[in-house]
């Protein structure tokens, strides 16, 4: 049974910096496309980044130069390091995994991927 598991959210001031952890059990598929998309009350889920197993990134045009997606395959680990971060990067956010590489047009389906976790909460106030 494939399992994500979203960890690392919480409350930060404008500015600040969270580290959001996604640790996957289950899922053995080579190659892998997995990443991050968010969601705000009254606002369109949002791609955020996706990583694939050959190390391909993408990134939303809203967090590029502020956020960084990598993993940890020892650990089954894909991480969303997030800096300077901004009022309106409050969401929830999520990973998602899907089985191929990932394409310059992920993002915008990430939220099709086949498994996704149950999410974890970033809220920045300024």
């Amino acid at each position: 049974q494939v399992q994500l598991v979203e960890s690392g959210g919480g409350s930060v001031q404008a500015g600040g910096s969270l580290r959001l952890s996604c640790a996957v059990s289950g899922y053995t598929y080579r190659p892998y496309c997995m990443g991050w998309f968010r969601q705000a009350p009254g606002k369109e889920r949002e791609g955020v980044a996706v990583i694939d197993s050959l190390g391909w990134t993408s990134y939303a045009e809203s967090v590029k130069g502020r956020f960084t997606i990598s993993q940890d395959n020892a650990k089954n680990t894909v991480y969303l390091q997030m800096n300077s971060l901004k009022p309106d990067d409050t969401a929830m956010y999520y990973c998602a995994a899907e089985g191929g590489y990932c394409g310059t047009l992920t993002l915008a389906r990430i939220f099709q991927f086949d498994y996704r976790g149950q999410g974890t909460q970033v809220t920045v106030s300024s």
